[in-house]
């Protein structure tokens, strides 16, 4: 498994849940980044050893990659590679043909692609664009196999003319938000983001937004969550509209569950996204979500369902969402009961997830 997440030891339940269930069935190597300092106390993991400069740390871990791949083919001789996305695949090609080891190459699609130097990251990737748009497509269809993740992955490699050969969610362990009964909500109108606080988030576009919606709904909240780059936004308009607006850099995961029971809604108008685990989070705690109409967010918001659907541009529409969901709570029951409801396709285990993944590197040596 070939990929650029980020991991810290020991690893958290749900990981070391999904881990040691691919274990079961699979002998297994992890190609992937580490953090500075931290030991690896898993003998499947191979990590980078990160860089303290975070852009420099991609370069060396892209370029490095194809080697690293390669050693793994002559000396683990593995019946497939699994790539996290078709950068990682392109890295595989290189690698199996530094070794001369034609093995299977699945590639992953967890997202679209073209988001990945536009929105994400270093904006000195941003030039690399249309070159990293081309790398991708072309990976995509030399794939071996490809696997996609939801409705909207699928949708975006038949785009490129590749059919699937597989479409599962990767594990994610709801555990924590599924298993504690759901409670009622709370009496004060709140709506709660959780995450990084960067460009493709929205983060302006949701400052924006309350700064409208708020004088409509004078006893609501907005709870954030997370850290990041734009937190200067953030703190501004803590300061601007103190009552009506607190901020928490980081909350373990008891705490987000608490966030949510205090919430009406999840608010998270991204302008990219795969499939966001904390909308499912959402769901499994019997809360509306107003959600982006990008990416894989449509999988699981419908609109006048269990949440609104809005466009990351319309700083308005973000608003008047949030107005007609804080300011009534017949709506935002309603919408909670049908998202706990909804939640119920995104819950399985990590054998299962783990039962597809060996099923699907037994098709694609076969």
């Amino acid at each position: 498994m070939v990929g650029r997440t980020r991991y810290r030891f020991p690893l958290s339940e749900g990981l070391a849940r999904k881990f040691d269930a691919l274990g079961e069935r699979l002998e297994l190597r992890v190609l992937a980044t580490g953090t500075l300092g931290n030991r690896v106390d898993r003998p499947e993991f191979r990590l980078h050893r990160p860089l303290p400069s975070r852009a420099l740390d991609g370069v060396a871990f892209y370029a490095r990659l194809p080697f690293r791949i390669a050693r793994e083919l002559r000396e683990l001789r593995p019946v497939a590679v699994l790539a996290q996305s078709p950068f990682e695949a392109a890295a595989s090609y290189a690698g199996r043909a530094l070794a001369r080891r034609r093995v299977p190459v699945v590639v992953e699609l967890h997202g679209d692609w073209a988001s990945f130097a536009r929105l994400y990251g270093s904006r000195l990737r941003r030039p690399l664009a249309p070159v990293l748009d081309r790398v991708a497509a072309w990976s995509l269809r030399r794939a071996d196999a490809v696997r996609t993740l939801s409705p909207f992955t699928t949708e975006l490699a038949r785009r490129h003319g590749v059919e699937p050969a597989a479409t599962f969610t990767t594990y994610t362990d709801l555990s924590a938000f599924a298993d504690p009964r759901p409670v009622p909500l709370p009496d004060t109108p709140t709506t709660l983001f959780v995450g990084v606080l960067q460009r493709y988030k929205n983060v302006d576009g949701i400052v924006a937004a309350w700064r409208l919606a708020a004088p409509h709904v004078p006893g609501a909240r907005l709870v954030l969550v997370g850290e990041g780059p734009m937190r200067a936004e953030v703190e501004r308009l803590v300061a601007d509209l103190p009552e009506q607006t607190v901020w928490h850099p980081a909350l373990a995961t008891p705490e987000v569950v608490a966030a949510l029971d205090e919430t009406w809604c999840l608010l998270l108008p991204s302008r990219s996204e795969g499939t966001p685990r904390v909308i499912l989070e959402t769901l499994c705690r019997g809360r509306a979500v107003i959600g982006g109409r990008v990416g894989g967010i449509p999988d699981a918001v419908q609109d006048g369902s269990n949440g609104f659907l809005v466009d990351p541009g319309d700083i308005e529409g973000i608003a008047d969402a949030l107005v007609r969901l804080l300011s009534d709570r017949d709506r935002a029951e309603r919408y909670g009961a049908q998202a706990l409801e909804d939640s119920q396709p995104w819950r399985y285990t990590a054998a299962e997830y783990a039962e597809n993944v060996a099923a699907l590197v037994e098709h694609v040596s076969r």
